[in-house]
């Protein structure tokens, strides 16, 4: 019997271990990032790192925190275990969003009002070209592939794609009113992209750079101007995606392979953006006017805990 208390004591443990995760949460008007216990439901603690921090992603390693603190013009790099500030990145002026490469060798920043992508290179820290998109860029993703860059302009409504060896732009795409947020599948054959205006999903052939399907959203009980998609994320067997609604407070849980929109997960207000756990169980949300983030069981589809981590959470990061 005791060696077996000991062998269940002992998965116990290492069940414990292996879910265990931190989650980093950027608070626009706190000038902080949140740092969350998701399996024990708590706010561990509030980190003071810059003016109005946004954007918010590990490095390939895990080990540093890139945070675009908007209003300081600047990306910071955060140790991810001592959570000091270790440096600057030159970002340019009002960096929002940004996007990492797989080899974690380069950045790409949005410079909303310069009208401009930034391109970090992140072993030397230095800027190396600045390439012009079209009016108040904001969404930006990296193809798994690093063969393109694509950067959403939100006034000239069109997705811009960036060659990622020559930075210069190959295609554009004419897409819905104010695309906010875009993600590439795993397999880096679709690009999805919100339409916060038009509440519509567009879903992109990255062969052809063509709107192959549009997604529409409703929500019983809610007028049509309240549904205004920004986050979008797509799990890694392309089975599942999930798109933040912003004020109606709803995520919308779309099956991956027919398009068909099958639930909505109420989470709190003004949903921002989202990001998964590293095994991709659950996904964290940041809810911008409740000050809180939800989190959702993806086995089974439902939203198990709310908890507050300040004053407009904005990005999310998970680190395992």
């Amino acid at each position: 019997m005791e060696i077996k208390a000991i062998l269940l004591s002992t998965l116990l443990l290492s069940t414990s271990l292996a879910t265990a995760e931190t989650v980093f949460v950027t608070l626009e008007k706190d000038n902080a990032i949140a740092v969350v216990d998701p399996i024990a439901g708590k706010l561990i603690k509030t980190v003071y790192v810059g003016q109005r921090p946004r954007g918010i992603a590990l490095s390939k390693d895990q080990q540093t925190l890139y945070i675009a603190t908007s209003d300081d013009d600047a990306v910071i790099e955060v140790d991810a275990n001592t959570l000091q500030v270790r440096g600057k990145l030159p970002s340019g002026e009002d960096p929002e969003t940004f996007a990492i490469n797989r080899l974690g060798t380069r950045m790409y920043v949005s410079n909303e009002d310069d009208n401009q992508v930034t391109v970090i290179d992140l072993s030397s820290k230095q800027a190396i070209q600045q390439v012009a998109v079209g009016v108040e860029p904001e969404g930006i993703a990296v193809s798994p592939d690093g063969k393109w860059i694509v950067s959403a302009s939100e006034t000239t409504n069109m997705v811009h794609w960036i060659d990622g060896e020559s930075h210069e732009i190959k295609a554009n795409t004419l897409v819905d009113p104010r695309p906010r947020a875009l993600s590439f599948t795993a397999d880096g054959q679709q690009l999805w992209v919100t339409s916060e205006i038009d509440g519509t999903l567009m879903v992109i052939d990255v062969a052809s750079k063509e709107i192959v399907q549009r997604v529409r959203f409703s929500v019983q009980g809610l007028g049509q101007e309240k549904i205004q998609p920004v986050g979008v994320v797509i799990d890694d067997k392309r089975q599942w995606a999930y798109v933040a609604l912003g004020p109606a407070n709803r995520v919308a849980v779309i099956n991956a392979q027919t398009f068909e929109v099958e639930k909505y997960l109420l989470v709190g207000a003004r949903v921002w953006n989202l990001a998964f756990s590293p095994a991709q169980e659950r996904l964290y949300t940041t809810n911008g006017v409740s000050h809180d983030i939800s989190i959702i069981d993806l086995e089974n589809h439902k939203v198990t805990k709310s908890i507050a981590v300040g004053r407009y959470p904005w990005g999310v990061a998970v680190k395992p």
